[in-house]
Parts: structure tokens; sequence; C-alpha cells
């Protein structure tokens, strides 16, 4: 029975789903009164099990731990968006509770969600772990991150548990937000979808997004079968990973696999690279994940976005 905190919301759902898919049990924990969505509604009850907890109740996460005898935590919660003191606190309060819960039922792995903003580097090609990354972060979700990723590495020695973070990549698709803050892939998907021109209002800095501007994407199916394998995986021999798709995809890639699902579709995005908006030509090394999990990608760009296209014609929001 594997715990995943933050377990109904975007990557947690298709973390569960991955679990389920190899066979696990589920517990998710939610802040808010728990509802199931698609992915999950048949197996509420079954092989999932869900519980209102929020993760800075230290004592109700042990007990939820005890409830369900969870052999396994993937901590995916996290604070952000909101005061920035309180924010701070409660991921710091978050981490402990759940390392100490592991430490009260017994538990030997935990996977601790990181991020590609942790790198923050001018570098181009791709990005190791083993990197030597600067102590400031630019935005709350790195910083805190940057924290978690120090604590653990106390922790671990500390606890006797193998305290593991996995560094995501920019991640899209079903369940996901609308409109992302840092890259246009859903904006571009959701208003293809919807026959609607894009709203230059949702994209950063407010302006129409270049061809040749791209990012570590990866399709959130995968990520979630990726941290699920790294939480089952036999033996692992390190304590962070990459858990991205290990290549830049474009807004080009994109456009062009929106009009392969919708021939009727065209946006007509700027050659190149806007130079006042540039991201890093970089890309994350997943050599650690696949030799230590045998993660492979199974969805190219085209397969994820016609399926993407697919769940919001349906009639799903998000």
């Amino acid at each position: 029975m594997i715990l995943i905190t933050g377990g109904l919301g975007f990557i947690g759902s298709h973390t569960a789903r991955a679990l389920l898919d190899l066979g696990e049990s589920c517990v998710l924990t939610q802040r808010r009164a728990p509802k199931p969505n698609a992915l999950l509604a048949e197996e509420i009850g079954n092989r999932v099990f869900l519980e209102q907890v929020d993760v800075t109740d230290g004592e109700a996460l042990i007990d939820v731990c005890e409830l369900h005898q969870v052999t396994g935590i993937i901590h995916l919660a996290g604070a952000f968006f909101g005061d920035p003191f309180e924010d701070a606190r409660a991921n710091i309060e978050m981490l402990f509770n759940v390392v100490n819960a592991a430490r009260a039922v017994g538990i030997d792995r935990v996977c601790i969600a990181s991020t590609i903003g942790v790198y923050d580097v001018a570098d181009e090609g791709a990005l190791s772990e083993s990197l030597n990354l600067p102590i400031s972060a630019r935005h709350g979700i790195p910083m805190s991150k940057k924290i978690n990723e120090l604590l653990i590495s106390q922790l671990a020695p500390a606890t006797g548990i193998e305290l593991v973070a996995a560094r995501i990549g920019a991640i899209w698709g079903p369940l996901g937000r609308p409109a992302a803050p840092f890259f246009p892939t859903s904006q571009l998907i959701h208003a293809a979808a919807a026959g609607r021109e894009l709203d230059l209002g949702t994209i950063d800095g407010g302006r129409m997004p270049h061809a040749d501007e791209g990012l570590d994407l990866m399709y959130v199916r995968e990520c979630g079968r990726a941290l699920a394998m790294l939480q089952l995986a036999e033996k692992l021999n390190h304590r962070v990973y990459n858990v991205a798709s290990g290549r830049i995809t474009t807004n080009r890639e994109i456009v062009e696999a929106i009009t392969a699902a919708l021939p009727e579709v065209r946006f007509d995005l700027p050659a190149g690279q806007d130079s006042e908006y540039q991201r890093s030509r970089s890309w994350l090394d997943t050599t650690r994940l696949r030799e230590d999990t045998g993660f492979e990608l199974e969805y190219d760009t085209e397969q994820a976005v016609a399926e993407y296209i697919g769940w919001l014609q349906a009639g799903n929001e998000r």
C-alpha cells in the first residue's frame, strides 16, 4: 500500500493510476475533502482509498499510515502561491511529518517531489543530477525544493530511511492547469480543442510564444509511471533522480502535433526564439532513472497531444 500526499492532484492522480497498473494499492491524501476523478473512480474503496489529511498534522498522517498498513510514501503535496512565510513553514513541516511517519511505521523508502527548477543554470545540453547547484532560486517553488533536498540529505542517514528526490520536469496533460505559468503547451492545446484563439494573457510575458522555444516537457502519464517505478524499484543507486523526457520539445513540435490531430487548426508562431524570453537550451539527463528502474518513454509528442485533445473534447475541463 503506497500513500501519496496530494494524491488527487494533477501528478498524484496519474501516479496513483500507474501504481494500480503495476499491481499496487494506494491511499491518497488531500487537505480538502477528497473527490475522485475519472482516472480513479472505479477503484475507490477497492484498491484506492481516500483520506482527508493535512500533512502539516503529523499525528493524523501517522494514524493514516497505521490504518492502511502503508509500505511506501510518495510525497507530492506542497504549499505555494499563498503567504510566502506560511508556505515556507508548511513545506518544511510537511517534509518532517512525512519522514517521521515513515520512521514511526517502519517504511523503507519515501520519494519526494523536487523540480526541474532547482537547476536554474545557463548550461546547454543535458543536466545531470551530479551538477553543483546554486543555493539561490528565482521562485518559491524551486527554493522550497532546494531546501527539501538539503534536508533529506541530512535526514536520510539520521533515520536510515531511503529518501529519494525526484526532480520533475515540465509536466502537461489531462487534469493539468489549462494555463501553465512557465510554458504554453496547455494553453495551445486547450485553445485548439475548444476551437478558439490563443489567449496571450495566459502566456508568460503576455506575448506570442515563438516556434523554436522549448523545454524538457513530459506528458503526465509518463511522469506518473516514472514516479511509480522509482517507488517500487527493487534497488536504487542514487538519492536524486531526474524525472523528465530527456529532450527538448519545442513549441513548433507541439503545434505540428496539434495540426496532425486537428487539421483545421493552425497556430502561426513567430520563428526562432524571443531574445527577451529565451529559455535555457538544456534538458534533464534521465540516465539514472532509466538504468535503475527500466523506465522508457511510451508516448511521442504526436500521440500525447492527440490523447490530450481527445480527453478535453470528451468533456473534461482539464
